[in-house]
């Protein structure tokens, strides 16, 4: 009689038999067989020849395994830690560029020499113009291999590719930054043209918001009597998952991109008091409601904002690097102020070391 659940036997010609199933086919399990003199020398070679099977059994797995299967694996397991849009990101950055050119591919058969080939080929001759993808891309594409491949790891999956000697050569590109004419020449028009949109833009200018956190902001978040505002969230347009129902993208509105981007901003007393004039109920500030502004409504505004003001043409992320210009150039660092000296202290050095700017409550 076998010992309870080990499927070890006593056979009559004295010798112990211990049973495992290797396949099941058509629901009907297969047993492979193990003999020896002794109970536990039985047992043992069961615990030895069970573990060989298995992995075996995984060995030819990972022979049929290619970067497609592991890499949904790895997005959906990256579902329960990650973010929605930056879940949506890396299927965007898969579909888009990473399987089209290597997802048929084994992973055990996918060499560093051939990453690295692709990763070049990316920078310089990638996307759908054939023009290369930027440096940024490139190195979100790098990170996500690099993801995949710790996860393959720790699943038992074998993988011929290293990612620490994988290298970029950097394509320089020097961020678009408004000069002084420019900076003036785009406040003058905001003030001269009010419209929330248009406020929009100036906060940003003045403080260094990203697109998607001007369009998440409310008014609840701008303390009139601190003279501060709260960065609490972003905003951004992702795209739905295949087979969901309705329509292709949506908006989705977040805590921000880090820890640190969740911020409080001083603001200078002439600003408070031109965004006095706007102040409405607890809606979002660029519309005065519940009903929130598609970032790519307020990129495509702000480019007639520079058409109209006679500026060359920006993305709406040169706002945050000319504020971010200007600061340095002012000496001003608002991080290390923020730890040193508290928010009474930034409000002050922020009134003495900001750039001299027009007095925006006489507009």
């Amino acid at each position: 009689m076998a010992r309870k659940g080990e499927n070890i036997y006593h056979r009559k010609d004295g010798r112990w038999e211990g049973r495992y199933i290797k396949v099941r086919e058509n629901g009907k399990a297969k047993y492979g067989y193990v003999f020896a003199r002794t109970y536990s020398a039985a047992k043992k070679k069961l615990q030895e020849v069970r573990t060989e099977w298995k992995n075996n059994c995984r060995r030819r797995e990972w022979e049929k395994t290619t970067l497609k299967a592991v890499s949904m694996r790895w997005l959906e397991d990256a579902k329960t830690f990650c973010k929605e849009s930056t879940v949506a990101k890396y299927r965007d950055f898969l579909q888009c560029y990473i399987l089209p050119q290597l997802g048929s591919t084994q992973l055990d058969n996918l060499s560093t020499e051939r990453l690295q080939e692709f990763l070049s080929t990316s920078l310089f001759s990638g996307g759908a113009d054939g023009q290369g993808l930027s440096t940024r891309t490139v190195s979100e594409i790098l990170c996500i291999l690099k993801g995949i491949r710790k996860y393959a790891l720790n699943q038992g999956y074998a993988v011929g590719f290293f990612t620490d000697s994988l290298t970029l050569k950097q394509k320089k590109k020097e961020p678009r930054i408004f000069n002084e004419w420019e900076t003036k020449r785009l406040r003058s028009y905001l003030l001269e043209h009010r419209t929330e949109c248009n406020l929009g833009i100036l906060l940003c200018l003045e403080t260094g918001l990203r697109l998607g956190e001007i369009c998440a902001l409310r008014w609840s978040d701008i303390s009139f009597d601190e003279r501060k505002l709260i960065v609490r969230r972003t905003a951004q347009r992702i795209r739905c998952e295949a087979g969901s129902t309705g329509a292709k993208t949506k908006i989705v509105v977040t805590s921000p991109k880090s820890d640190s981007s969740n911020r409080a901003i001083p603001l200078p007393d002439s600003l408070c008091s031109f965004l006095a004039s706007f102040r409405k109920g607890k809606g979002f500030l660029l519309t005065g409601c519940e009903h929130i502004m598609e970032p790519r409504s307020l990129q495509r505004r702000f480019k007639r904002v520079l058409k109209d003001s006679g500026i060359p043409d920006a993305n709406f992320h040169a706002l945050r690097h000319t504020f971010a210009t200007r600061g340095v150039a002012a000496g001003f660092d608002v991080n290390a102020t923020w730890r040193k000296c508290g928010k009474g202290a930034i409000r002050r050095q922020n009134r003495r070391q900001t750039p001299k700017r027009e007095d925006l409550s006489h507009h």
